[in-house]
């Protein structure tokens, strides 16, 4: 989606919005494709004291497998990215802002490259999952399961029943 800023740039405290849509279904993240609802995205260019800032906020549904238990979870996930705008850059190594000589923004690459980069890189279905046991592979987040949860390596057990 492209936005278009020369008013925003050309005009001291004036602001601009845009709300659309964005399909990311079929992006494949990690052999997934874990969005299952379109990107939500609205987008709020500000001229504040001849400084452009653009605010892009992002709802979305990502589902994914847990890491620990392997059940499925999904989440409503809503965020907020902010950019500076610039018509050009003095120094091109400089990441900090995005350059604009056109007066008009790629919405699309930069919402894609905010989300990709904020997703976690350990999927979990909650906070405190505990998992699967070891022994018997139960998803202790159901229960406890009735191994004694504590196994004796072969090699230690002589060990073990010196201990005993």
């Amino acid at each position: 989606m492209l936005f278009e800023l020369k008013s925003v740039f050309l005009n001291e405290g004036l602001e601009q919005q845009l709300n659309y849509e964005l399909d990311l279904s079929s992006m494949d993240v990690d052999g997934v494709f874990p969005f299952t609802s379109p990107v939500a995205v609205t987008a709020t260019a500000r001229n504040k004291t001849g400084l452009v800032t653009l605010s892009l906020d992002c709802g979305y549904d990502y589902t994914r497998s847990c890491d620990r238990c392997g059940e499925e979870y999904c989440r409503r996930e809503q965020k907020r990215f902010v950019h500076m705008l610039v018509q050009t850059l003095a120094d091109e190594s400089n990441d900090d802002y995005i350059e604009t000589p056109d007066f008009t923004v790629e919405l699309d690459e930069i919402v894609i490259t905010d989300i990709l980069l904020d997703l976690p890189q350990k999927n979990l279905c909650k906070e405190d999952c505990r998992g699967l046991c070891p022994q018997c592979g139960q998803n202790l987040n159901s229960g406890n399961c009735g191994c004694e949860g504590r196994s004796t390596d072969p090699r230690l057990a002589v060990l073990q029943q010196l201990m005993d």
